[in-house]
């Protein structure tokens, strides 16, 4: 069996994580949690600067001014969900040119 490049994990592990946060701000946003909340705080602050390049692309559309739906997050997530797989695509082509 034929084994990957560790660099294929390090990319998996840290683009998963970074996803992982998104799509949980994502959730809290849907779902309207309390921003006041030290775990939300938390999780708000750590992804402030995953989506600040992504900034004020689209609206968020909200309902009855609680519930939002970050379209700009949606965003991040499809661009960092690309960007994992040409990196992986990257790392597997310089490792097949070393063999």
């Amino acid at each position: 069996m034929k084994r990957r490049p560790f660099g294929i994990y390090l990319v998996n592990l840290f683009m998963g994580i970074i996803e992982a946060l998104i799509l949980l701000r994502i959730v809290l946003k849907l779902f309207g949690a309390n921003p006041f909340t030290p775990f939300v705080q938390w999780v708000y602050n750590l992804t402030i600067p995953l989506l600040s390049p992504f900034q004020n692309i689209f609206p968020s559309p909200s309902i009855q001014g609680r519930y939002e739906l970050e379209l700009t997050s949606i965003f991040a997530l499809i661009v960092y969900g690309i960007l994992s797989y040409f990196l992986v695509q990257f790392i597997l082509m310089v490792n097949s040119g070393n063999k």
